[in-house]
């Protein structure tokens, strides 16, 4: 019951002695309450869990995402220079045999 009047923001206020049948009741009101408490302060705890690592799992997937499509871009960017390094060693012969192709085409019709 003092712990009742203190949470109730009563202080030093005299309290009587209470029978074994209230005081049974109350501290299984208190305990009942206290258990509520604690099992929906779990359940907010669990759920803060479960979200946090959800998060985490999504920022996860999108950083690996990311990564992928940088690496796909250095490979596309390297094949490309590749590709315009060929195109021009090959280019001046090419050009020369599309020059003549060019000439040999117009001479047809």
């Amino acid at each position: 019951m003092r712990t009742k009047m203190r949470l109730l923001g009563f202080r030093g206020a005299a309290v009587k002695p209470l029978n074994e049948e209230a005081a049974a009741e109350l501290g299984a009101e208190l305990l009942g309450e206290a258990l509520v408490f604690g099992v929906g302060g779990l359940c907010l705890y669990l759920e803060y869990l479960r979200q946090a690592g959800q998060s985490r799992r999504r920022e996860e997937h999108l950083e690996q995402t990311l990564s992928d499509l940088r690496q796909g871009l250095e490979q596309l960017q390297r094949d490309l220079d590749e590709l315009r390094a060929q195109g021009h060693a090959q280019g001046g012969a090419g050009h020369a045999q599309g020059g003549a192709g060019h000439a040999q085409g117009g001479a047809g019709h």
